[in-house]
């Protein structure tokens, strides 16, 4: 008899893509074990759409803050208000946003243990070996083994679970993102309510910089996929650019962001990726936490699936589901984000199309709502024609 200790799943990652996986796991009264390595938090804008809230049953007092609006500023400086009629973006700090998940999922009955992964090792009976280290102390500890009928990789964009399960699949290409935790100022123009998005070459070649509030405490960011783009000096620009200078730093985080879904998710035996590690980061947006929890969920039933059959073609579903529910707005953003963050004349054009009443409504209805609008066919051919004009350069700017 073996003295590793066996489970149904093991999760790797204690995001909210692994964290939400090890919940629904366990709520089906497996045996789970989330391995989370703690000491890092990723750097987020922190939004969350209501459909978030309602889905995954998040309380209000998680709610670090609620966007009422967001504001649009071009390479110009022209800014554009977009006002949520009747709705809210729920903003949230993942300092302690995950805690909360992870502790969720302890309470729904998984084993949450800080550890890193290691390796694994494929067994003959048809379990899993993995191999990790912990790091409950502030060195790396001892290193120990454990079993498992399934692992779920949910390990983030350089996913170490996605190299050892799945080694013939390059990772997508990624955009690096850092961000810093301020105070925010108690100031009068200082609007608490306002997501502030700056498409402004100098900021970033190819993404964006955001000033999202967290109530008393303030994301400052940007990102890019370009190499040797000074991300830590847009910060400095853009904090200096939105009279943010002054403000206290609280922390300061990076952390690479995929840039497109992975084309496998499974290794077609027992190894199911999600969030991060599955690369389900909208393009254009860069919106991650709903695509992260959702993906978790479908992760989970596909190992439930898995392990209820015994057939590894069980855990193809999860991407398979995902991509039919959220494929075709990844494709339609990432058209958009090629196309219209490729140069600052560019930039703002779509600045200008943001300020159109029918692209405001359409853009928030998908955002809190995560389906494409259908029911105002009016809207969609203004829209169209607008766009059409921007792209020719017929449009006034």
């Amino acid at each position: 008899m073996s003295a590793e200790p066996v489970y149904d799943v093991v999760v790797v990652g204690g995001g909210p893509a692994g964290a939400t996986a090890a919940t629904e796991i366990a709520r089906s009264g497996k045996r789970v074990l989330l391995l989370e390595r703690g000491g890092r938090i990723k750097p987020c804008g922190g939004a969350i759409p209501p459909r978030l809230i309602e889905d995954f049953h998040i309380p209000p007092a998680l709610l670090a803050a609620r966007a009422r609006s967001a504001c649009i500023v071009s390479p110009r400086g022209r800014r554009v208000d977009m006002p949520i009629d009747g709705g809210f973006v729920g903003m949230v700090d993942r300092e302690v946003f995950d805690p909360w998940l992870r502790e969720r999922a302890a309470a729904a009955g998984a084993e949450v243990r800080r550890a890193r992964f290691e390796s694994l090792e494929q067994q003959d009976d048809g379990l899993v070996r993995i191999e990790c280290s912990d790091t409950s102390a502030k060195s790396r500890g001892p290193k120990f083994s454990i079993l498992a009928r399934a692992l779920v990789g949910a390990d983030g964009a350089r996913s170490a679970v996605a190299r050892a399960a799945i080694p013939e699949e390059a990772p997508p290409p990624s955009v690096a993102a850092y961000h810093e935790i301020i105070e925010s100022p108690q100031r009068d123009d200082f609007d608490g309510e306002c997501c502030d998005v700056w498409y402004q070459g100098r900021l970033s070649p190819d993404f964006y910089g955001w000033v999202f509030p967290h109530g008393d405490k303030t994301s400052v960011g940007a990102g890019s996929a370009h190499k040797g783009f000074s991300l830590r000096g847009a910060v400095a620009d853009l904090r200096s650019a939105a009279a943010l200078e002054g403000s206290k730093t609280i922390r300061c985080e990076g952390a690479p962001i995929p840039l497109r879904v992975r084309k496998k998710w499974d290794d077609g035996r027992n190894v199911v990726l999600a969030g991060d590690a599955a690369g389900v980061v909208a393009p254009a947006s860069g919106e991650g936490i709903y695509y992260a929890m959702e993906s978790g969920r479908l992760a989970a039933e596909a190992s439930l699936e898995y392990l209820h059959s015994g057939k590894p073609k069980a855990l193809a579903q999860a991407r398979r589901r995902f991509m039919r529910a959220h494929g075709r707005v990844f494709w339609i953003l990432g058209i958009m984000q090629k196309f219209w963050y490729s140069s600052d004349k560019r930039r703002e054009r779509f600045v200008s199309m943001c300020a159109d009443p029918d692209v405001q409504h359409l853009t928030w209805e998908a955002y809190m709502h995560k389906r494409l609008v259908r029911a105002r066919p009016g809207a969609h051919l203004r829209i169209f024609v607008k766009d059409l004009a921007h792209l020719l350069g017929f449009a006034r700017i």
